[in-house]
């Protein structure tokens, strides 16, 4: 904002009709910033916004922690999952990636908790008597669902065709059930048995 533009006192950005007026000097807390006309030193918002942000934030999460709320969240969630899933498919690309990575930086704990889960389903799932070469099968579709993603810019994963969990039968996390999807499609699959 400019501020030699701005009128110099609050009657004159009055007369103006002007949101904002600007005087040079300090206001009660020393911020030397344009003013509103009907308000305070914008500095002095933007700390009470922060403030108030912070606060927010607090109570939410407190809020949030609550069994009742959990539950009550959980129970609309599963009433309109498939909205929520349709919702997060028609969200931009570069938006869900930044907020991803937003989330893993300020979650680390959660998401090392979430791998260190992954890893040991995997490992509980996979058979003993897997031989090596099998093993090394299981690691090259990772590696093309890898490259493939960097090729393309589309996410592949590698899926279980018959889920590592579910409610009707558990798979194995053996070469014969997996398949490489695009994250749309496993994220549309979730936990059900795949149509292949």
């Amino acid at each position: 904002m400019d501020t030699s533009l701005l009128p110099k006192t609050r009657a004159e950005a009055k007369e103006l009709g002007a949101k904002y007026y600007f005087t040079g000097d300090p206001c009660i807390h020393g911020h030397i910033a344009p003013r509103k006309t009907k308000g305070a030193c914008t500095e002095c918002l933007k700390v009470e916004w922060r403030q108030n942000a912070v606060r927010r934030r607090e109570y939410y999460i407190q809020y949030n922690l609550q069994g009742a709320v959990k539950e009550k969240k959980h129970e609309w969630y599963m009433a309109n999952r498939d909205k929520v899933i349709a919702a997060s498919l028609a969200r931009p690309k570069e938006l869900l990636r930044q907020y991803k990575t937003q989330w893993k930086r300020t979650h680390k704990v959660e998401v090392l908790a979430g791998n260190k889960a992954r890893r040991r389903k995997h490992r509980q799932a996979t058979p003993t008597w897997l031989t090596r070469t099998q093993k090394t099968e299981i690691r090259q579709l990772y590696q093309i669902a890898i490259t493939t993603t960097k090729l393309t810019g589309v996410q592949y994963v590698v899926d279980h065709i018959v889920p590592l969990r579910s409610d009707v039968v558990c798979g194995l996390h053996v070469p014969w059930n997996l398949q490489i999807l695009t994250q749309d499609e496993n994220l549309a699959k979730s936990n059900k048995l795949s149509s292949i």
